[in-house]
């Protein structure tokens, strides 16, 4: 990771900004309408939706600005021993500079330190680089959600072994 990179946990100083982060990369990708994490109530205080058990939410600052963000929880109505992999969503300016490949391991060893056993994730077709991230990543492709999140509008599952 660039030294111009730093991921820390979330604050309440920066709900606002990883909000506004959110409604404003989600609909670059056409995600924008029911059934996907734009509308999750949480959008608007994740440091409060984070600060619960088994939940980390981390943002990364690139130069000292709040550029993304990304989190695991339990996965909703799934097994205990599963997390997902949520909200991780970058602004154009941390993407293709290594943010996304320090997020997910962060997340992945935040995930382990809850006691997760795997972890759940869902996007869309169309977010072809972040599909190649969770690739690289250790994920693989599952044909079905699982849980039941409530993110119809998603149409790309995956899962990894912690």
């Amino acid at each position: 990771m660039s030294e111009t990179l730093r991921i820390r946990p979330i604050e309440p100083r920066d709900d606002a900004t990883m909000a506004a982060i959110i409604r404003r990369v989600m609909p670059e990708f056409g995600a924008d309408g029911p059934g996907f994490a734009i509308h999750d109530t949480e959008v608007d205080s994740m440091s409060d939706a984070y600060a619960q058990p088994r939940c980390s939410y981390f943002v990364v600052e690139h130069r000292g600005v709040v550029v993304g963000g990304a989190g695991v929880a339990p996965l909703a109505h799934g097994a205990a021993d599963v997390c997902e992999l949520r909200k991780m969503y970058f602004l154009p300016e941390a993407r293709g500079i290594g943010a996304g490949s320090a997020m997910i391991q962060r997340c992945l060893e935040a995930a382990r330190q809850h006691g997760f056993k795997r972890c759940y994730l869902e996007t869309l077709t169309g977010m072809d680089a972040a599909q190649a991230l969770y690739a690289r990543s250790g994920f693989h492709a599952l044909c079905s959600p699982m849980g039941g999140t409530g993110h119809h509008g998603c149409d790309r599952f995956y899962l990894r072994d912690l």
